[in-house]
């Protein structure tokens, strides 16, 4: 399974260049490394649904759907269309 969240569609990203400091040094010089997102598992309850969807998210993501709310956010990243969750989700 891919590390991505379906919401806000953040990923790893290659970080940590090479600084002046790291180049003036010819010894132990470090290299590129690659920064995961945050990604938690949460079980969300859509009360427009009445269905409890499990989802794994990013931290950002669960702050947006405790701001804007559960059914909007989803709608929003495409997962709920016309009222029925998207294949690939698991709902109870």
């Amino acid at each position: 399974m891919a590390k991505i969240c379906p919401i806000t569609k953040r990923t790893s990203f290659v970080g940590g260049g090479y600084s002046n400091a790291t180049r003036a040094t010819q010894f132990n010089p470090t290299g590129k490394t690659r920064r995961q997102v945050n990604l938690q598992k949460k079980k969300i309850y859509v009360p427009e649904l009445k269905k409890t969807v499990t989802m794994t998210l990013s931290t950002r993501a669960i702050k947006t759907i405790q701001k804007n709310g559960a059914y909007a956010t989803l709608k929003k990243a495409g997962i709920i269309k016309a009222g029925v969750l998207k294949k690939g989700t698991k709902s109870k």
